[in-house]
């Protein structure tokens, strides 16, 4: 009797298993991620805030992010996607151009800043107006003169690719497509994007060694510009007034997210990281070279700017020679790896999960 019962029990629970295995069957796929985690690369600082606390990074979340990034479904006219402004042969910056080009020709009001080494960040964009990565892209798809679009539109496009529906069972458990696991694999494609294997890293991990005047420029920058550009990420993050004029557009930077007139005329502190790459520089992309931004601190400040940082005040002092030995040393945080990384591109192949400075 009690075997029978056993046998009955044992039925039972397989049939369970197969009719539920058969209710999920959505005709999308199975649902078994593969996590992946944010590697730290050496002699970095963890960073302040785990903005994946709440969005498990896994290598179908990453590939849905990567696939969305570079749709140009997510803008008004079908024509603009993120990568449009965040290309990765500059690091993840515009090439070139000072404004980025929004959908019906229109141009955006800034420079697009260059998209590596997110996690260390706790606020996002020139002004700092967005706090945490998965909310950022609501900016862009939104603004009239970047994307054009609305977040009802852009879900009802993407529902109507299949295409979609398996990347996000495949992602997240089930088909549903909607906003938030939108932004959410976003952040897992764009927050994974870290750069850190430029001929700077090498040397610092023992696998190349300076020339003398490339060591010669880590010298002058360690004295004269690594109080903001702190290392090994290359900013503190801060914001600063760096004595540019106002511009055309009257932006008053960080002043105009917290209304406080002591935040005027202050932009974030970019990474030098990629700096050959990104130009041109500034909040609103005026200056063309790197040695023409080492020109401004040297002679071009505006020192009578009440916000102006106290660290400006009197301008850098450097000698003909230091700049060239500075920018020399800059363009050692080049990182070309990272730029012709195949898991960052459209068709790249994203088996494994491996950043390149975790190869040495």
């Amino acid at each position: 009797m009690k075997i029978r019962i056993i046998i009955f029990v044992l039925i039972t629970a397989v049939i369970f298993i197969a009719l539920t295995g058969a209710s999920n069957d959505d005709g999308y796929g199975v649902f078994n991620p593969n996590p992946i985690e944010l590697k730290i690369p050496p002699g970095w600082p963890k960073p302040t805030a785990n903005i994946f606390a709440n969005n498990k990074l896994t290598e179908q979340g990453f590939r849905l992010g990567k696939k969305l990034f570079y749709d140009g479904k997510l803008s008004k006219d079908g024509e603009v996607s993120c990568a449009s402004c965040h290309q990765q042969f500059a690091a993840f910056a515009t090439f070139d151009h000072d404004l980025s080009h929004g959908v019906n020709n229109t141009l955006s009001t800034r420079n697009a800043p260059a998209l590596y080494n997110l996690a260390w960040k706790t606020n996002l964009h020139w002004d700092g107006g967005i706090n945490h990565i998965e909310v950022q892209p609501l900016s862009p798809l939104t603004a009239p003169n970047e994307m054009g679009e609305t977040l009802e539109n852009v879900i009802n496009k993407i529902k109507k690719d299949t295409s979609y529906k398996r990347m996000f069972k495949a992602a997240f458990g089930d088909a549903e497509i909607n906003s938030q696991r939108m932004l959410k694999a976003l952040a897992q494609f764009t927050g994974t994007l870290i750069s850190a294997n430029s001929k700077y890293d090498k040397v610092k991990r023992g696998e190349a060694v300076f020339t003398p005047f490339e060591e010669k420029g880590y010298m002058v920058f360690k004295s004269k510009c690594a109080s903001c550009h702190q290392e090994p990420l290359f900013s503190d993050f801060s914001f600063r007034n760096n004595g540019l004029p106002l511009n055309r557009f009257n932006d008053i930077g960080r002043q105009k997210i917290t209304r406080k007139s002591s935040d005027s005329l202050k932009f974030l502190v970019p990474s030098l990281r990629n700096a050959q790459l990104t130009f041109p520089y500034m909040h609103d992309g005026r200056i063309y070279s790197i040695p023409q931004v080492i020109e401004h601190y040297r002679s071009g400040i505006s020192t009578e700017q009440p916000t102006l940082d106290s660290s400006l005040k009197n301008r850098i002092q450097l000698t003909n020679l230091e700049k060239n030995q500075l920018v020399y040393f800059i363009y050692t945080l080049t990182d070309s790896s990272f730029t012709k990384d195949t898991r960052y591109t459209p068709d790249g192949i994203n088996n494994v999960f491996n950043p390149g400075f975790d190869k040495h």
